[in-house]
Formats: structure tokens, sequence, C-alpha cells
């Protein structure tokens, strides 16, 4: 990606012009030529199940913030400044991507806060923290560490920033296997007609409680409370049925 040392000038000059005029042409002649730096760096990204050609929108899309927020007047190079910016939007497609369950933001966020937590305070603690200690250290509430937890079993692939780990396992099989109690997440209102005919297989109990969940969207506490049975035990019953479906799933992929 080198370029000569009189380009790099006409570009330098075309970004002191940019800075101070923001005119559109000079921004689309900017954008241009440095597209050949946003299509190598999606094609980096390309072995991972995503077509090249969404890659490279979202790889643009970064270099389009990376132009309109450049500073010509800080000690970088444009393409070590953009390279930063392009890389960091594909990581966050694929993290958004890897969602199998379109969770909230706030959720997801806070999924991936707790395998840090966890991380941390089994070191510190010389053992598993229960979910009062993660909720603590979180600043949420114990319910909302269990809603996070259940979310964060719809994440597919491992966060490109996620810690180091064994390569067969994700990040959310990661978090889920120290605490070795929580259950994953399904599948939102868009895939129930996917999902119904591999709920048929569920023992009718199990079905009732899943569709409690993410049908009627009760916490695992309502849930409890209208079946007459722990909080605990609901969770128990949703890991291993959502483990069912999805390995029923996988099987028909």
């Amino acid at each position: 990606m080198a370029v000569d040392p009189e380009r790099r000038a006409e570009l330098r000059e075309q970004f002191e012009e940019f800075a101070s005029t923001r005119a559109p042409e000079v921004r689309a002649s900017l954008i241009e030529a440095h597209m050949g730096l946003a299509e190598y760096l999606a094609r980096r990204f390309g072995n991972r199940g995503e077509p090249l050609d969404d890659l490279i929108q979202v790889a643009s899309i970064g270099l389009v913030k990376a132009v309109d927020r450049f500073d010509p007047e800080r000690a970088v190079e444009f393409s070590t400044y953009a390279t930063h910016t392009i890389v960091g939007e594909l990581k966050r497609h694929f993290r958004d991507k890897g969602w199998a369950v379109r969770a909230p933001r706030r959720m997801q966020e806070l999924y991936l806060r707790i395998g840090k937590i966890v991380s941390t305070a089994s070191q510190e603690l010389g053992r598993s923290p229960t979910v009062a200690e993660i909720a603590k250290e979180a600043e949420v509430t114990e319910e909302e560490v269990l809603e996070a937890l259940e979310a964060g079993q719809a994440y597919r692939f491992s966060s490109l920033d996620a810690p180091g780990g064994s390569n067969d396992d994700d990040e959310g099989d990661g978090v889920i296997a120290q605490l070795g109690e929580e259950e994953p997440g399904l599948a939102d209102a868009e895939r129930r007609a996917t999902m119904d005919p591999l709920l048929a297989t569920l023992p009718e109990r199990e079905q009732m409680i899943l569709r409690l969940r993410f049908y009627e969207d009760l916490t695992q506490s309502e849930i409890a409370e209208r079946l007459g049975i722990s909080q605990m035990h609901v969770s128990r019953l949703l890991s291993r049925s959502l483990a069912k479906l999805r390995n029923q799933a996988a099987d028909e992929t």
C-alpha cells in the first residue's frame, strides 16, 4: 500500500484543504484515492464467513469516517489512522453479526463486560464468582446479569477483541462454562416461524417456558412465579431445552 512521496504530498494538501473547506468534491477525491486500502483490509477478514462485497462496504464506511475525522495537523499518516478506523468498523460488524438473536446493545455490552469480570474475579477469588458478586462488580442487578448471560448464549462467534481461550470455544461458551448454570438465548420474533417446528419436539413444560420467556418476554423470575418453581430451576430448564434446540438446528444446516 505504499504511496510515492509526490502523491503523498498531494494527498496531504488535499487533506489540509478539506480540513479548512469541507468541500464535498475534495472529500470524494480523498475517499476514492484510498479505496484500495479499504478493499485490502476487507480482504484480510474475508475468511470469516461474510461475503467480500459486504466487507468492502463496511470497510468503505470506516474509510469515510476516517476521512471525515482525520486531522492533518496530527503527527500521523492518514493510512495509519484510517487502518485503525477501518479495522475497528470491521470488528464491530463481526461483533454485531455474531449475535444470532438480536439482543439489545446494552445486553450485548453487559455480556462482554461480564466475561472480563468473571475472568478477573476467578483469578482473585480462586473460584468462579456468584451471580451476586458479578452483579455487584458490574453495578447492575442480579436479574440483569442473568438476562445478559441468557442473551449471551446467542453469541455465535468469538468477538475479535475477546481474550484468548480454547480455539474450539466461543466467548459465550467460555463465560457460561465458568459459571456453569446459565442458559443460551433463542430467536427473536422474526424467527418464530423457523423455531416453532423445533419447539414442538420438546416436552410440553419446556415449550411453555420458552414461549413465556421469548414470545411473551417474561423474566425468569416471572416465569418461576407463574409455574410455581424456583428461578434457578427455570434457568436450568432453559439451558437444557435451548441446548437441544441449538443442536437440532445445527444438524439441519
